[in-house]
């Protein structure tokens, strides 16, 4: 692997049916790729089961769990699944702590009226539990009383926070032991979420791109441009951050989706892994040069463009790593 290279990994999309999980961690494993992220979305397939599958399957391969919702687990119960798959597998499992779509929460009664103190204390929590405190607290959303991890995990695995608000990163940086940013991150997003965190040492930054590998960038943009349009009609964080952001929404209101595909090349490099293997690495590398550790790509929704997807992140690690 390159000096400058990031792990590289792929996400397993919620709708991929729960068995193709096995085809994918062992196509990875074999094509010499370092990671698989098991997404879990309510109400699609669940993170721990599949990444239990994906680790019993292979020997190497790290499994990031992305990412579990706060309050949709109780703490407790959260710290002994992620120590049970660190047992399974240790120094493999990548484990995301997010605040879940409130809407979802919602659905299902888990709905919490401080999302950011939640986060805190959930984390919090499990962390301490990991690292094998008997632990007591007393918080708005968790509460514990003597409790402790039977046995805590010899390996005690990164604890990320996936979150995308200034607030929430800088309560990153001060609990977690990194960030998980989602599609639509671009370097520029990674150096400033990186710094909204407080930059503290050793702090890790799982970054998750789309993945649109075609020999002919023109075809690559135009089949991405619908996905880039949602980006710009509800824009995050992540998108607001690229360097051309005004001159994007500008164009888009005027222009229309037909206006995207004609963005000029640079700014496609900054949104995601599309284009030609060139133009793919030269996004990769402009996340890794941000501070981005881990890149994990999403292929499209359907099983077929997902094993597309694979043997294209297998292409991906081979340039990555001439």
């Amino acid at each position: 692997m390159a000096l400058n290279a990031p792990s590289l990994g792929m996400c397993f999309d919620r709708s991929l049916p729960a068995s193709a999980v096995i085809e994918f961690a062992e196509g990875l494993e074999a094509g010499g790729v370092e990671q698989l992220w098991v997404i879990e979305d309510c109400f699609y397939t669940a993170g721990i089961s599949l990444a239990a599958t994906a680790l019993a399957r292979t020997d190497h391969l790290q499994v990031g769990l992305g990412i579990l919702p706060a309050v949709a687990r109780n703490a407790a119960v959260t710290a002994m699944e992620i120590a049970t798959l660190a047992e399974l597998a240790p120094g493999r499992l990548l484990a995301g702590i997010g605040h879940g779509v409130q809407d979802w929460m919602e659905q299902m009664g888990a709905r919490t009226p401080s999302p950011l103190t939640t986060l805190d204390e959930v984390i919090t929590t499990v962390r301490r539990l990991l690292q094998g405190e008997t632990v007591t607290f007393d918080g708005s959303e968790v509460t514990m009383r003597d409790v402790a991890l039977v046995p805590a995990p010899t390996q005690v695995p990164p604890v990320l926070a996936g979150v995308r608000g200034p607030k929430s990163l800088a309560l990153a940086g001060r609990i977690a032991d990194g960030v998980v940013l989602a599609e639509g991150a671009s370097p520029a997003y990674v150096r400033q979420s990186i710094e909204q965190a407080g930059s503290p040492a050793g702090f890790r930054t799982s970054v998750f791109s789309a993945l649109c590998l075609i020999p002919n960038r023109k075809l690559a943009h135009h089949a991405m441009s619908p996905f880039v349009a949602g980006l710009l009609s509800q824009p995050e964080a992540g998108i607001q951050a690229h360097p051309h952001f005004d001159e994007m929404i500008e164009r888009f209101t005027s222009g229309g989706i037909e206006a995207i595909a004609d963005f000029p090349d640079d700014w496609w490099v900054d949104i995601g892994a599309i284009g030609t293997l060139d133009d793919v690495v030269a996004h990769i590398e402009a996340l890794t040069d941000a501070g981005a550790d881990d890149v994990s790509l999403f292929p499209g929704p359907t099983l077929d463009l997902a094993r597309d997807g694979l043997q294209s992140v297998i292409k991906i690690r081979q340039a990555l790593a001439s």
